[in-house]
């Protein structure tokens, strides 16, 4: 017996008992899908956050303060560590001091809670900021500290009922002391700092307007609370971004007399973004896991009807030896069937793996990958699955004696 024929012989064993093939299947479909699932998931969230570091650009180095170990307000960093580092670092392209407060954003007619940024004209190109009316803010306004500010189009719309709120007016700062501000530009919308989940306005709008001012002009807002904690630089190149944060470090240590301390840190982008899918990947691989103990469940039903099929078939067996069958064409029947099962199992979970990894997808807002690589694994790994847990059943088939299996009732 050829190999196309216990093919056929399988395929027609599996259509005649199509509930318990289905059954026995479900185990491998369950696990299957699961795996694939998640593995997806995995996948496309590993993606979706390389994009948002992508954004960010992966050469980015942030220096921060440990505000626990602050003693004097001299610990903090000043406008004057932008310009050392900006002069002095070789590497450094582009760096913005970001201080952020909360505050109140008004006009005539609304009164919002605010998330009020503080830069210079370098954190545009830093945070690639996308204008989609006006400008962001120039160096003279950074330099004068002009009552000036960029917001986003949701908060444009929020404040002021359109998206081009270019030339309009606003209250900005705390309650107590806000002052006028002109907008000069609205930026696109980011899903990433959307700032949801902020509390709420007077209108009830739980979303805070994201205002983007000089840090100067910050300054005159909040001058008792204003203290620099993040220094944000590009390097020139992704290579030399760690190079660029230990420049910088030096400088600022130097400058604020912390050379021996651990109160300034530098924390690069791109090493952040393995670290991030490094756990995630762990994360993923676990529960890949745990997902795959349904298999090995599978596996075992496998082994289980084609042990009953076999119990079932004696007779048939044992006139098939007795008319010359031998015993590696009996064992090749038994486990191109079991074989055949799992890969059709194998193959519905894959597609369940995928419309489950769709459907999850569009509610998470991440967008599942699956790659050719996972399709291949999926169908080698089923059929190892068939070939494991039927080679026992195939084997006892095999063995069996034609004349015992011919007085078999």
């Amino acid at each position: 017996m050829n190999i196309f024929e216990s093919f056929k012989m399988a395929i027609s064993s599996i259509l005649s008992n199509k509930m318990r093939s289905f059954l026995t299947m479900l185990g491998i479909i369950i696990g299957i899908s699961s795996v694939i699932t998640i593995v997806s998931l995995g996948n496309g969230g590993k993606s979706y956050i390389a994009d948002q570091f992508a954004k960010m650009g992966s050469n980015t180095v942030n220096l921060n303060v440990d505000s626990s170990k602050v003693e004097q307000i001299s610990d903090y960093f000043t406008l004057e560590d932008v310009k050392q580092i900006k002069n002095k670092v070789a590497t450094a392209k582009y760096v913005s001091a970001t201080v952020v407060q909360k505050g109140t954003a008004r006009t005539d007619t609304k009164t919002n809670t605010a998330n009020v940024t503080g830069v210079n004209t370098d954190y545009s190109l830093i945070s690639n900021v996308e204008i989609v009316y006006g400008r962001f803010l120039n160096d003279r306004e950074v330099e004068e500290g002009k009552a000036v500010a960029v917001i986003d189009q949701t908060s444009a719309k929020a404040l002021f009922g359109t998206d081009d709120a270019v030339g309009k007016s606003f209250k900005i700062g705390p309650v107590a002391s806000s002052k006028s501000a002109t907008v000069v530009g609205v930026s696109k919308a980011s899903s990433m700092f959307s700032g949801e989940g902020g509390p709420p306005s007077r209108n009830g709008d739980s979303t805070p307007t994201l205002v983007t001012v000089p840090v100067t002009f910050l300054k005159t807002l909040y001058p008792i609370d204003f203290n620099i904690t993040t220094l944000s630089i590009t390097s020139s190149s992704q290579e030399t971004s760690v190079q660029t944060g230990n420049d910088a470090l030096k400088i600022v240590q130097a400058k604020h007399a912390n050379k021996t301390s651990d109160l300034y840190k530098a924390t690069n982008s791109a090493s952040m973004l393995d670290s991030i899918n490094q756990v995630l990947g762990i994360f993923t691989t676990f529960l890949s896991a745990v997902a795959a103990i349904s298999l090995l469940v599978g596996g075992i039903g496998v082994m289980n009807i084609m042990l009953v099929s076999v119990t079932e078939r004696t007779k048939e067996i044992g006139i098939r030896k007795a008319i010359g069958a031998t015993t590696n064409a009996i064992l090749l029947q038994f486990l191109t069937e079991s074989v055949i099962l799992s890969l059709i199992g194998g193959l519905i979970g894959l597609i369940l793996g995928i419309v489950s990894a769709q459907i999850i997808g569009s509610f998470a807002n991440i967008i599942p990958s699956v790659s050719i690589l996972v399709v291949v694994e999926v169908i080698f790994f089923s059929s190892a699955v068939g070939i494991f847990f039927g080679i026992y059943p195939a084997r006892k088939a095999a063995r069996l004696n034609p004349i015992d299996a011919l007085r078999y009732e």
